[in-house]
């Protein structure tokens, strides 16, 4: 499944991935999802908002166990990030078969489309859709760089974006999400343990800085009389480390478009975007106002206009109980650890009892073409997936 699964989207020169949702790698990956259906006799679904499920039982039974995660990726992305969690699921279940487990209850493998939002600029917009914390109107709002909008580029793809939105009556049949993902940061690495479970995600979100300053020639311009929005970027990009490290969070400006971007020309727009997140909400509060304060001050100081928008924002997720120490007892005790990392299991914790699993990453780099994880480490997430699993739909 790895080997196969491995070409789709990558770039050759950097090895890094480009699955955006609804291009041709993405329709690559969908094909891949539903072949891998096939083989295992598995009744594949595409719900109303393009996520893919493929059923083992009665798709329209209830207390069903759900399991998978994403096959999409950030621009130039790692391998692992979502289709560790989807191809894992697949070998679960082949792990079960091979055990001759017997299910009593329907069980799901999904593949959550535009979990990372890097076309659109929302993540987990699949999710976001089904659990209704995305409304329809906001979505038909949504435009890549290239002004295509969510609902045509769905349209393209061959399904009908007017049936986009909450799907309350498919999140009652689900009894248990479990999604399987690589562990972003080194925290699991340094336990010793191959698997570990999560207990929150921080709280995070974007903001959008638009500096509007004027354009003119950068060979003739006096200093003195130049209204530069890069000055006040700049400044901010500063300013959020600062204040990062201040409060023991994390903020990153890693996207900027400049207007009209020409080497010899002052800016007109410098737009950048903040991704922001902290362990608990009044942090990430204080800290986002503190970074926006210092924007507007060098803005001012420039007389160039500044807009903040916040984009998207997802508060903090405790994991149920419950749930967790359940996944905690199958496991023998694995460690309990938080993320700053956003995942459709957040999304969905409000409409269903969630839990997740990490598997170790030594490096701990993510969202980057060197993302990586040891093939013992991977065979044992499966084999914990699988003990998960046995004992929620086979109990």
């Amino acid at each position: 499944m790895w080997r196969d699964l491995l070409p789709i989207g990558r770039d050759r020169d950097s090895g890094g991935y480009h699955r955006h949702a609804w291009t041709g790698a993405d329709a690559e990956c969908r094909a891949w999802f539903r072949a891998q259906a096939g083989t295992r006799g598995l009744t594949l679904e595409t719900d109303r908002n393009g996520n893919q499920w493929a059923w083992l039982g009665d798709p329209h039974g209830t207390d069903a166990v759900v399991t998978g995660s994403h096959l999409d990726s950030v621009p130039d992305g790692g391998a692992f990030d979502g289709p560790l969690g989807v191809v894992s699921s697949f070998a679960a279940l082949d792990e079960l078969r091979g055990r001759g487990a017997a299910f009593t209850k329907p069980l799901a493998i999904v593949n959550f489309v535009d979990e990372e939002g890097a076309r659109f600029g929302l993540a987990c917009v699949g999710s976001r859709l089904t659990a209704g914390q995305l409304t329809r109107e906001k979505a038909y709002e949504l435009e890549d760089a290239d002004g295509v909008s969510l609902p045509h580029a769905m349209e393209r793809a061959g399904l009908d974006p007017a049936a986009i939105g909450p799907d309350p009556e498919r999140l009652a049949r689900v009894g248990a999400f479990v999604e399987l993902h690589i562990e972003q940061g080194r925290a699991l690495d340094r336990t010793g343990h191959r698997v570990g479970v999560a207990s929150a995600i921080w709280p995070h979100g974007r903001w959008r800085f638009d500096f509007r300053g004027e354009a003119n020639h950068a060979g003739t311009t006096r200093l003195a009389d130049r209204r530069d929005p890069m000055l006040g970027y700049a400044e901010t990009v500063l300013a959020a480390r600062r204040e990062a490290e201040l409060a023991g969070a994390l903020a990153t400006f890693g996207k900027v478009s400049v207007q009209p971007g020409g080497v010899n020309a002052i800016p007109s727009l410098v737009r950048g975007w903040l991704d922001s997140r902290a362990a608990d909400q009044d942090t990430l509060d204080t800290m986002v106002a503190a970074i926006e304060r210092a924007a507007r001050e060098r803005a001012e100081r420039d007389g160039v206009g500044l807009t903040v928008v916040r984009e998207s924002f997802t508060p903090v997720v405790e994991f149920g109980h419950a749930l967790r120490d359940e996944l905690t007892r199958i496991l023998g005790g694995a460690p309990v650890l938080p993320t700053g990392a956003g995942h459709d299991a957040g999304i969905l914790s409000a409409s269903v009892p969630t839990a997740m699993l990490f598997v170790r990453n030594p490096t701990g780099v993510s969202h980057s073409p060197a993302e990586s994880a040891a093939e013992d480490d991977c065979v044992a997430g499966v084999h914990a997936l699988a003990d998960v699993l046995e004992a929620l739909a086979c109990g």
